[in-house]
């Protein structure tokens, strides 16, 4: 079972223009009584590891919890649905803190008070 806050890696496709795509690291950040419900869907972040300093990013540093390999940024303006059989494995989980971050900045993304 899938918890908010999981680094999974999954394969988003071929890009077109400036999305993201090919495989890697995404955060699941849909609310976790969502999940508990075992959905078609979820809603994930893609992960690079170009640090870009964008407002809609968030910087999570590599570690043993979140099992990324190097310091990587959730690309808040990147928010995608998908299924839930995309979902090759789970790395680990970013925690809390970094869930919030992420979602303060998803907040701001799509006009949510």
């Amino acid at each position: 079972m899938l918890t908010s806050g999981d680094v999974v890696e999954l394969d988003l496709g071929s890009p077109r223009g400036r999305e993201v795509g090919l495989r890697r690291p995404v955060v699941v950040v849909t609310a976790q009584e969502i999940l508990d419900e075992s959905p078609n869907v979820i809603h994930v972040v893609p992960l690079t590891s170009t640090m870009r300093g964008f407002g809609s990013e968030v910087e999570i540093p590599a570690d043993d919890h979140n099992g990324l390999n190097s310091d990587s940024a959730a690309q808040g303006q990147h928010i995608r649905s998908v299924s839930v059989e995309r979902v090759e494995e789970v790395g680990g989980n970013v925690g809390g803190a970094t869930l919030s971050a992420i979602r303060e900045v998803l907040a701001l993304i799509l006009d949510i008070s």
